[in-house]
């Protein structure tokens, strides 16, 4: 029986979640989109991860979405649910990341919840409710000049409360989450006397986290990044809610060599990745302009005449600046162009033989994942955190496929990854 159901708003969140609760010997199944039909038909893990894309979509959408999500996982009997979010809170004024929650604590009755980003290997950190990446405030990094979501507020309730339906935010200090377990319970009863039911939680270290879900393990519904999940669900086993057993390793399929990288995300540390691998691979970038006057026919042609087994990579991956000029032409279009492009793509791969595929940016591992009618994930082991490969069926056909949020990894990502990748196909 399902124990603990996950919803994300998008996929390589979602894959980030599933990646560490399978390194925590949880039994975890990922999702691509909320499965049809009765959750009694299949087969369903303790941990069940529903993966969406729903973190810029229209508000209505999104809550349509979480909502049906959340009736398919309370049909495999869980009771207990994570709404994850990306670890830079990328939002809007209206929405997502509040107004699922909102939706979410109508349906499930709860009072009060909590909001949790905190990164530490990847250097987000939240002090007085402001979110950091690294040494500089959310809205001084780069993800101010992110063509979807612009973060350019780092304090966190003032970006939450406009996307609130109803209720106030709340702050839970970093003095207070050190104080201890006590002091916790009793700022969330008393924000919650004054209304104060959506609580921005601060936290710079793992134990902080490990803090946090020592007191808040009994709340029906948690929100946060992927980090927050490992001591929720390690005060889950301590309490006998989850098993502890050690899950065995996964069924390694036997694939074709093929290999390739889609890229479509713009974050500073894509740049470098992509740099760094074009180095060594053949590559093609993609200009948004010329695409939408073109289309991809040439990057097919470009694909088919290079040796499948080559490091390649495809990217529409760019800096700032030229992220402006693409969408001072084309509007909101370009982003568009660029994820249809790549599903496109990804299936023109498929069937040339291409069996390996890293995918950088959640819109584009969206488009990916839709293109190839992945319907359910396999955990292996991870590149790096956050990161782990996967393996499915894209119809009979099985790949390997690893889902990467763009600022995660070190420089050498996508070398790293296929060295990775082969070491797990060489333990069949």
């Amino acid at each position: 029986m399902t124990i603990l159901g996950c919803i994300a708003d998008d996929f390589t969140g979602a894959t980030d979640l599933a990646g560490r609760l399978y390194n925590s010997g949880l039994s975890v199944s990922l999702r691509i989109g909320t499965p049809e039909g009765n959750p009694h038909s299949t087969t369903t893990q303790a941990v069940e991860i529903i993966a969406l894309k729903c973190r810029s979509i229209a508000p209505n959408q999104a809550i349509q979405q979480a909502l049906h999500a959340l009736k398919w996982l309370q049909d495999t009997g869980a009771e207990r649910f994570f709404w994850k979010y990306c670890s830079t809170f990328d939002s809007t004024d209206k929405g997502n990341i509040g107004v699922v929650s909102c939706a979410l604590m109508d349906a499930l009755g709860a009072e009060q919840t909590i909001y949790c980003p905190t990164f530490p290997e990847n250097g987000r950190t939240v002090f007085m409710g402001h979110l950091f990446v690294h040494h500089q405030l959310l809205s001084d990094s780069p993800m101010k000049h992110h063509p979807i979501t612009p973060m350019t507020n780092s304090n966190l309730q003032q970006v939450l409360q406009p996307q609130l339906a109803h209720g106030q935010t709340g702050l839970v200090s970093l003095p207070e989450i050190h104080q201890g377990e006590e002091v916790i319970c009793q700022k969330l009863i008393d924000l919650q006397a004054n209304g104060k039911n959506h609580v921005i939680v601060d936290g710079v270290s793992h134990s902080d986290l490990q803090t946090i879900a020592k007191v808040c393990w009994h709340m029906p519904l948690m929100t946060g990044g992927s980090v927050i999940a490992v001591p929720l669900s390690q005060t889950y086993q301590k309490q006998g809610i989850l098993p502890t057993t050690n899950v065995a390793k996964k069924q390694i399929p036997t694939l074709g060599t093929g290999k390739m990288v889609l890229s479509g995300s713009c974050s500073a540390m894509k740049q470098t990745q992509v740099m760094e691998y074009t180095k060594t691979s053949v590559s093609y970038q993609i200009d948004p302009i010329q695409l939408a006057k073109n289309g991809v026919q040439d990057i097919k042609h470009w694909l088919s005449s290079q040796d499948i087994d080559a490091d390649k990579i495809i990217y529409a991956t760019a800096d700032a600046q030229a992220v402006a000029h693409a969408q001072s032409v084309l509007g909101h279009a370009a982003a568009e162009l660029i994820e249809t492009a790549m599903g496109t793509l990804a299936r023109y791969a498929l069937d040339l033989g291409i069996r390996q595929f890293v995918i950088a940016g959640g819109e584009t591992a969206g488009a990916v994942t839709k293109a190839l009618d992945i319907k359910q994930m396999s955990i292996s082991e991870e590149i790096s955190h956050g990161v782990p490969w996967t393996f499915c069926h894209s119809g009979d056909t099985p790949i390997a496929i690893a889902l990467k949020s763009g600022n995660f990894g070190t420089t050498h990502f996508f070398n790293r990854s296929f060295e990775v990748l082969n070491d797990i196909l060489q333990q069949r």
